[in-house]
């Protein structure tokens, strides 16, 4: 028999494969058979493997699966709702949050002289941010409106721009940490307003709660 006419065996797989598979094969080019259980059917799945594979999303109405962090913002149907914070205790809270004000120095400088063609934007800021304190409830959908009963206002004017500080404080069942963020962003924007003739290149950044007490969770404090 000639060498075509025998069987060979195929390499990589280890079946005997006789010519007219051979000829086939040839022709109309060859499928893998199915993997085995563990194996690895295409790039990608390779891909899964190699990175792990992601489960589909729960269906409508079904809970995600796993542990995860409760979203009291949420009801049981996904929709936002203001929490209600009827049964926390009243208590004593405060909430400090800075942020910078970026200013090129022609505008530190007309800062620092008074020289502000609008006129005093520190002062017009440090009121801003107190208003904006004030508003939250109407900035922030989901916000509690709350008795706020103190705002400070600090104002630095360094090398490089502004320092805003804001210290809010409220005897209530809810804190205050949106208020000072609020606070803190709205005198931002103020000080643009003002300087934005001087600098209009005048960036805002670095706004954050550093530090809250009061509640159930106590002191928290960024550093």
């Amino acid at each position: 028999m000639s060498d075509e006419g025998r069987q060979r065996r195929e390499e990589g797989t280890g079946r005997w494969v006789g010519p007219r598979r051979q000829a086939g094969d040839t022709a109309l080019g060859a499928h893998a058979d199915p993997p085995a259980p563990g194996d690895v059917s295409s790039p990608g799945a390779a891909v899964d493997e190699a990175i792990g594979s992601h489960a589909d999303p729960p269906a409508a109405g079904q809970p995600a699966a796993g542990p995860g962090p409760i979203l009291t913002h949420l009801d049981s149907a996904g929709q936002a709702r203001m929490v209600d914070v009827s049964v926390k205790d009243i208590t004593a809270r405060s909430a400090t949050a800075t942020g910078r004000v970026l200013l090129s120095a022609a505008a530190v400088a007309a800062l620092r002289d008074g020289t502000v063609p609008k006129g005093d934007a520190v002062a017009v800021a440090r009121i801003a941010a107190v208003q904006g304190a004030k508003r939250t409830p109407d900035l922030i959908p989901l916000c509690h409106p709350i008795g706020l009963h103190g705002v400070d206002v600090d104002l630095t004017i360094a090398d490089d721009g502004v320092v805003i500080e804001v210290t809010a404080r409220t005897a209530d069942r809810t804190g205050v940490e949106m208020e000072a963020l609020t606070a803190v962003t709205v005198g931002a924007l103020a000080l643009i307003d003002m300087i934005k003739a001087v600098d209009p290149a005048a960036t805002i950044t670095d706004v954050m709660v550093t530090e809250k007490t009061g509640g159930k969770s106590g002191r928290w404090s960024r550093s």
